[in-house]
């Protein structure tokens, strides 16, 4: 059974950075595509950004381009390095995999973390 765990989140002031951790246990995590989503208070969940299976190649949405570092280790790690941190990036982080290509879809991904609450004040 393969299960996602998130850490990391926090409380962090505007202009801050925040580095958010996803462990990955069971089936081979070789094989995934990893990608982190968020969901704000009252929005739809949203893409943030996604990993190829090799570590290769690397999407983000155009609100954090530039600002957020997606990463991966050869073991079972999944990162993302938020900097600049603005108020509106404050939401649940969602970490997600899939079995094949690292796409933008929510609906793609078949692995879901709990969820780490990232809250930025101004």
């Amino acid at each position: 059974q393969v299960q996602l765990v998130e850490s990391g989140g926090g409380l962090v002031q505007a202009g801050g950075s925040l580095r958010l951790s996803c462990v990955v246990s069971g089936g081979d995590f070789s094989d995934y595509g990893m990608a982190w989503f968020r969901q704000a208070p009252e929005k739809e969940r949203e893409f943030v950004a996604a990993v190829t299976w090799s570590g290769g190649s690397t999407y983000y949405s155009d609100s954090v381009k530039g600002r957020f570092a997606i990463s991966r280790d050869g073991a079972n790690m999944v990162y993302l390095q938020m900097n600049s941190l603005k108020p509106e990036d404050t939401a649940v982080y969602y970490c997600a995999g899939q079995v094949g290509l690292a796409t933008k879809g929510a609906d793609d991904y078949e692995y879901w973390g709990q969820g780490t609450q990232v809250t930025v004040s101004s």
